[in-house]
């Protein structure tokens, strides 16, 4: 053995094949994931060789779990001789949740805002990321926090990254929504402009915990994850650079920099996350109305 291995060690492959298991992964699947044959991932899980440092951190990192959550795994045995792990049974699930797709393309309530409605898990993930990041977050976090076993969180989701996916999923569903719904309001391109712009102060202040994990955690999407939420926040700009534009060709909007300009000021709405408190001296509906007169200043506005 080198880099520090582990000698062959049946308890630990049998608590490597419990939590693969537990996450729902053939041994095939698992194997190609790691870059290894089926055949010697199955004597590791047998016990029947022995485990680099480097191959249990990659076996762990593909389970989404950490090194000491593995030796954590309690594994029995079942009629047909697989261990599988040993867990109290889970609450019921909670209420069902919207997919981003379900999400109504215009409501008329975009400026009320309720308790959010998310199941166990995700509430649970989004409190983990926000105390730790996504990084520092673990499975067995989330699991502590939403009362469940680690096997119980893949009842729900396959992954951490699944979750985070999630979150953000429902978090721009919602956002378009409303967008929608406030711009529908308007009369002329810039009264639908100041909507837009009220909206989305109003949402990240009232949504400011999604707010925040979605300006900070970005990095943390696998590739194909990131285009898809980078494509729906262009959805969202794109909405905004449309008024300007139309603004801008009937006079009404007079910056030397309209495209820039309509940028800093979505960007300045998605940062209020990062500084707006629900107990600070101004209440979300007032900072809404300060930054659409701020916009409007931005822009160039003439009345």
């Amino acid at each position: 053995m080198t880099d520090g291995g582990h000698p062959a060690d049946t308890g630990l492959g049998s608590r490597i094949r419990a939590a693969r298991l537990a996450r729902g992964l053939s041994l095939r699947g698992l194997a190609a994931t790691l870059h290894v044959s089926p055949a010697t991932l199955s004597q590791i899980e047998n016990g029947n060789t022995g485990l680099s440092v480097s191959r249990l951190d990659r076996i762990a990192e593909a389970l989404d779990l950490t090194v000491p959550q593995i030796y954590d795994v309690a594994v029995g045995a079942d009629p047909a001789g697989i261990p599988a792990v040993v867990s109290t049974p889970d609450p019921a699930p909670g209420p069902e949740v919207p997919s981003a797709r379900s999400v109504p393309s215009a409501r008329s309530d975009w400026r009320e805002y309720g308790p959010l409605d998310f199941d166990p898990v995700l509430t649970a993930a989004l409190s983990e990321f926000l105390h730790t990041g996504y990084h520092g977050a673990t499975v067995r976090g989330i699991a502590a926090r939403a009362g469940l076993s680690v096997p119980g969180i893949y009842h729900y989701y396959p992954s951490k990254q699944a979750m985070l996916v999630r979150l953000l999923d429902l978090t721009m569903a919602d956002l378009l929504a409303r967008s929608e719904a406030a711009r529908a309001e308007g009369r002329d391109p810039v009264e639908r402009f100041g909507l837009l712009v009220e909206n989305l102060a109003l949402f990240h202040t009232h949504r400011k915990e999604l707010g925040f994990v979605g300006a900070t955690e970005m990095r943390s999407f696998e590739t194909v994850n990131r285009e898809k939420i980078a494509e729906l926040r262009t959805v969202q700009q794109r909405m905004v650079d449309h008024e300007v534009t139309q603004a801008v060709r009937d006079g009404r909007f007079r910056s030397d920099h309209p495209h820039e300009a309509a940028r800093a000021v979505v960007t300045m709405c998605t940062a209020l996350p990062t500084w707006w408190r629900r107990d600070g001296p101004l209440g979300a509906e007032q900072v809404a109305e300060q930054y659409v007169g701020f916009a409007l200043e931005l822009m160039g506005h003439r009345g």
